[in-house]
This record gives C-alpha cells, sequence and structure tokens, in this order.
C-alpha cells in the first residue's frame, strides 16, 4: 500500500505580533480553567464527602476520575489535533470541559459528580495538547519562550489560587453551595474562551485531509490500554491491592503497542507516534525530566497540606496559605525563565533543581526543629518557597526546550507523550510517596514520616538533576552550525528541516532570525 501522507494543519499565513498574543490569551484562559479545577478539589472534598454522605471511595474517585480520563486521551488528543486541526479539537474540548463542570456544580449523588468529573477530565485531556502544538506552530525563537514564560505563570498562579479560592468560597457560601460554586465558575470562563476561541484562532479550525484519514485506531487503543493499566493501580491500589496485577498488563499492551507502530510504519501508514521522535535528543531527554521531576516534587504539596492539617492542626484555608507563596513565586519565575529558556537552556533547569533541594532540606530542617525546638511551622512559608522558584524554572523551560526540535506536524502527539509523561510521573509518586509517609507514620508519628518523605522526594530531583546534566553535556558535545537539521520522516513530502526550532517544508527561505519575531 503506498504511503499515505499525514496531513498536518495546512500552513498559515505568519500572524501579527497582536493575533499570536490574543491567541496565547484564549490559550491560556482554556488551561488557567482547567488547572484550577484541579487544585481547588483537594481543599472542598470534605465538604463534598459531608454534603452528598460520599464514601472516601466516592472522593477518592473524584480526584482519580478526572486524573485517568485526562491522562489517557492525551497522546490521542494531540494527533487529533495534527491531523484535523489544533483549533476545531481545542474548541471541542473546552466545550466538553465547560459542559461537564455545570453537571458537576448539579450533581446530587456521588456517582453523578464522578462521571462529570470523568468526563471533564477528556475534555481537559483534549485541549492541554493543543495549547503545546499553536505555540509551536506560530512562536519562534525567543517568542517561543516567552509564550512557554506565561503558560507557566498562568499554571502556577492557578495552582496557588485553586486552594485559597476554594477555601473562601466554603467560609463564604457554606459546605454545600461553597464545592459547587467551585465547579460552576467554570462556565462564565469556559463561554468566554470559546467565545474568543472562534473570533480569535486561525482560520480554519477545521482540517479536511487531502487523502485517506489515518488515525490509526488499533495502536490507539493499544496506547490508552496501556496507560490506563499503568496509571490506576496507582491512584487505586490502595483500596483494592489485586489491581497491582495491572502493572504486568501496562508492560505487555506498551510493547505491543511499539511492535504494532513499527509494523504500521513498514506497511506504508502513518502510525499514531512517530516513534522516530524518541531519536532527538532533547526531546527523549526532556521527557524524561518531566517524568521524573513531576514524580517528585507533585507530593511536596500533598505532604505539607497533609502534615500541617493533621499534625498542626490548620484549617483547610490555612493550608492553602502556606503554599501560597511558593506558588506566586512559581508563576514569577516561570515569566522569568521564559525569557532566558532559548539562551542559557537546561542550566536554568540545572539551577531550578539546586532550589528545589535547598527547599526540600529546608523544609525536612523545619520539620525537625519544629518538632525538637518548637519552631514555628510556618517557617515553611519560607523553605517552601525555593520548591516554587524551582519549579518555575523546571516546568516552562523544559517544555519548550523538550519541543525545540520537534517539527511542527509532530508537536500535538509529542506534547502529548510529554504531558503523559508528568501525568504518570504525578501518579506514580503520590501514590509511592503517601504511601511511604503513611507506613512510617503508623511506626514513628507525623515528623519523621514528613522528613524521610522530603528525603525520597530530593532523591528523584537528583535523578532530575543528573538527567539534566547530561543532556547538557550531550548538546555542547553536537556539532552546532547554523544549518544543522534534524528530520522526523512523516511524509513523502519535501524534506522537513528543522532549523533551530522552526520546521520548514523543502528549502529554507532567507527570512529574519527566529529570535527577531516579536
Amino acid at each position: 500500500m503506498p504511503n499515505s501522507p499525514r496531513q498536518a494543519p495546512p500552513e498559515t499565513d505568519e500572524l501579527s505580533s497582536g493575533a499570536r498574543w490574543r491567541l496565547l490569551g484564549v490559550l491560556l484562559a482554556a488551561i488557567f480553567m482547567s488547572l484550577v479545577s484541579v487544585s481547588i478539589v483537594n481543599v472542598v472534598l470534605p465538604s463534598i464527602g459531608s454534603t452528598l454522605h460520599a464514601s472516601e471511595a466516592d472522593m477518592q474517585w473524584v480526584l482519580a476520575g478526572y486524573a485517568l480520563t485526562f491522562g489517557v486521551v492525551l497522546v490521542a488528543a494531540g494527533r487529533a489535533g495534527d491531523l484535523l486541526g489544533r483549533g476545531i479539537v481545542f474548541v471541542t474540548g473546552l466545550v466538553i470541559f465547560t459542559v461537564a463542570s455545570v453537571l458537576a456544580g448539579c450533581a446530587t449523588d456521588p456517582m453523578m459528580l464522578n462521571i462529570a468529573r470523568f468526563i471533564m477530565g477528556v475534555g481537559s485531556g483534549l485541549l492541554n495538547p493543543q495549547v503545546m502544538g499553536m505555540i509551536q506552530q506560530h512562536f519562534r525563537g525567543a517568542a517561543r519562550g516567552r509564550a512557554y514564560g506565561l503558560l507557566g505563570t498562568v499554571v502556577g498562579f492557578s495552582v496557588a489560587v485553586g486552594p485559597v479560592l476554594g477555601g473562601l468560597l466554603i467560609n463564604w457560601l457554606g459546605a454545600d453551595a461553597g464545592w459547587r460554586s467551585t465547579f460552576l465558575i467554570n462556565v462564565p470562563v469556559g463561554i468566554g474562551a470559546i467565545i474568543l476561541a472562534l473570533i480569535w484562532l486561525p482560520k480554519p479550525l477545521f482540517t479536511k485531509p487531502a487523502g485517506r484519514l489515518d488515525l490509526d485506531p488499533v495502536g490507539g487503543v493499544l496506547l490508552a490500554m496501556s496507560i490506563f493499566a499503568l496509571l490506576l493501580p496507582f491512584v487505586q491500589g490502595r483500596e483494592n491491592p489485586l489491581l497491582w496485577w495491572l502493572l504486568i498488563a501496562a508492560v505487555v499492551l506498551l510493547v505491543l503497542w511499539v511492535v504494532w507502530e513499527k509494523n504500521y510504519k513498514e506497511r506504508g501508514r502513518e502510525p499514531m507516534v512517530e516513534l522516530a521522535l524518541f531519536k532527538i535528543r532533547s526531546f527523549t531527554n526532556g521527557t524524561l525530566i518531566a517524568g521524573l521531576y513531576f514524580m517528585g516534587v507533585s507530593s511536596v504539596w500533598v505532604l505539607v497540606a497533609i502534615y500541617v492539617q493533621a499534625s498542626q492542626g490548620f484549617s483547610a484555608l490555612q493550608a492553602g496559605l502556606i503554599c501560597l507563596p511558593a506558588a506566586l513565586l512559581s508563576a514569577f519565575s516561570s515569566h522569568i525563565a521564559g525569557r532566558y529558556a532559548t539562551t542559557l537552556g537546561r542550566k536554568l533547569l540545572i539551577g531550578g533543581t539546586l532550589s528545589a533541594l535547598f527547599g526540600l532540606l529546608a523544609t525536612i530542617a523545619v520539620v525537625f526543629f519544629e518538632e525538637h525546638n518548637n519552631l514555628n511551622v510556618w517557617w515553611m512559608l519560607l523553605s517552601l518557597a525555593f520548591i516554587g522558584i524551582a519549579q518555575g524554572f523546571i516546568i516552562s523551560p523544559n517544555q519548550a526546550l523538550t519541543l525545540m526540535e520537534v517539527p511542527v506536524a509532530n508537536s500535538g502527539s509529542a506534547g502529548g507523550l510529554m504531558q503523559t509523561s508528568q501525568r504518570v510521573g504525578t501518579a506514580v509518586g503520590i501514590a509511592v510517596i503517601t504511601a511511604v509517609f503513611y507506613g512510617l507514620n503508623h511506626v514513628a508519628g507525623y515528623s519523621v514520616a514528613m522528613e524521610l518523605s522530603f528525603v525520597a522526594i530530593s532523591l528523584l530531583v537528583v535523578a532530575t538533576l543528573l538527567v539534566a546534566i547530561i543532556d547538557l553535556r550531550q548538546s555542547r558535545t553536537e556539532k552546532r552550525v547554523s544549518t544543522r537539521q534534524e528530520y522526523v520522516p512523516v511524509s513523502n513530502e519535501p524534506p522537513r528541516t528543522v532549523t533551530g526550532a522552526i520546521d520548514v517544508v523543502g528549502p529554507k527561505e532567507p527570512s529574519q532570525p527566529a529570535d527577531a519575531q516579536p
């Protein structure tokens, strides 16, 4: 069978500076909405349990259901955006997320709420890869770094404002109306984002493939099943230990997926994921960095919330406030790092991991001296601030650097793969480290459990640091000339050349330097 070319979104006229930043505003509004919905739920779970008479398993699924569907659809959504147009998939995700938020806010029982959360995860999984894909497509050079910096700022701010906003709504409206409002506030934001997306997103939103549409359904199902089998034990294994057997199934399914994708490519078809992407050093190392870092540091905020409420008697609002400076500093450092991502590269990540290590060790010291010398636990405001700064210097630059050499035609699926590594890392890390925390707490108490859990997190951050150093050294040994070409075969079209960060079809036309784009 002849090789059918992958139909990437059509080349549009280069957007003006104003059009690019309006586009980014719509993308960031959607990301803000989806991330606030994650961080705000952690604070309102007790209110959901009391008003809906939900069991612990029900409340666990409020978190797990969203995480599972979000992680499962990411790669498939990225590929759909690459083939059918990122705009139409982005708007579809917005609509699904907004409608599901209404269902969640009006839920009359735990089952209805959990179904709504599953659907919200699908909507969020659809829109997230399109954000990275459109940043890759419409921003270049230094402007791309600034765009990722603003993305990191929004991520940090949404994480910061979520728990505080949830606590305020509960205090203001009461338990029942308070938790419902945390979902319903998505509705005006979602409607506004949908309207602006229809106005400001580059046209056409939908791309009709010129040839046969090849979505590789078997590859999509195999990858989705493997991710589901991998995530489910880590989010529900504590309640049902038999689920840990699914890890074997996850490995088998992942091997089958790789074999299928290779054979599918050899038959002249377009696989769901171009496996040659993993030959790009920056993409492979960056995806590994994302997984390791999220495996460790995502647990920090969970453990802090548990520790200060269970051991120190903090309210949910106080637990949110003790992490607020760290989250705000994460937003600020993301903005700063975005300006230098393309010039300092992995040096930013190395500096960020060192800051994270210092913050982790300082927090261990605060917990130790709080127990033995009556040190005020609010000193965590300072120690956690270093972890917040680290997040800004790691997450946003790593996103930019990981996708820097990925051709635009593959950017959706590549972004989905990177985000999948983050979701898997988060699920695995939280499951393992909280299990360590609870196990040690039964034996030695909250302080020792907190200290040793933070030691485990520190080891994962050290692993992140080592990968970043290796990537930096590898980049220095590579021959660096302006005509350097990285080619990922995606079709029978003219060869795609990536010069710096720009995907070019055919010979590169003389133009302004990429960094000159405002």
